[in-house]
């Protein structure tokens, strides 16, 4: 990659991470290796969730935080020790175990699904709070959606959204209008 396509790539990254509403902790960002203008690289937060009359769920959730990671392995414990310390910070630490055993389920599929596309691109994650519930946002490039696999009890993978579904109060995913791929949602509550 070019010097001046990696330094349009960075400043896109920043941007995207402004864009998203960075709040507490500092802002990550990855460096892919994908050209400049292979995607929206304006992409804001996704839409948030609807509730059944019509509002989003996040409307007046004042604490919202942002992360890009490299979609590699180490991604999930990244997102996991985030995970722990935005809680620490908002001082929701009751909801941390949920949180990070969510966020780390989230992120692992995420990290697979954007490893099989054409481009390996990085996924996002952001957290947002009403100060008594977390919501984890998981985006990802790839657009299929996310597929439950019931296991049996000696295989070592295939139990990822099974445990989203027993641990949050509420999760699904959703394709946005604005931007590709997919972003796949799970809410956390004392």
């Amino acid at each position: 990659m070019s010097g001046g396509r990696r330094a349009q790539t960075l400043r896109a990254l920043v941007g995207v991470a402004h864009a998203a509403g960075a709040g507490t902790g500092a802002v990550h960002g990855t460096v892919s290796t994908v050209p400049v203008g292979s995607f929206d690289e304006s992409a804001q937060a996704p839409l948030r969730p609807s509730q059944h009359d019509g509002t989003h769920m996040t409307d007046d959730w004042p604490l919202q935080d942002f992360i890009e990671l490299g979609a590699l392995p180490g991604a999930v414990p990244c997102a996991r020790l985030h995970a722990r310390q935005v809680l620490w910070e908002w001082g929701l630490i009751r909801l941390s175990e949920s949180a990070e055993l969510l966020v780390s389920e989230l992120v692992t599929n995420a990290v697979a699904a954007s490893q099989s596309a054409e481009w390996i691109l990085p996924v996002r994650l952001w957290l947002l709070s009403d100060k008594a519930r977390i919501l984890i946002l998981l985006w990802d490039l790839n657009p299929q959606p996310p597929v439950r696999i019931y296991s049996d009890e000696e295989g070592e993978s295939g139990r990822g959204l099974v445990l989203v579904e027993t641990v949050s109060k509420q999760w699904s995913w959703y394709t946005g209008r604005e931007m590709r791929g997919k972003v796949v949602w799970a809410l956390c509550d004392a």
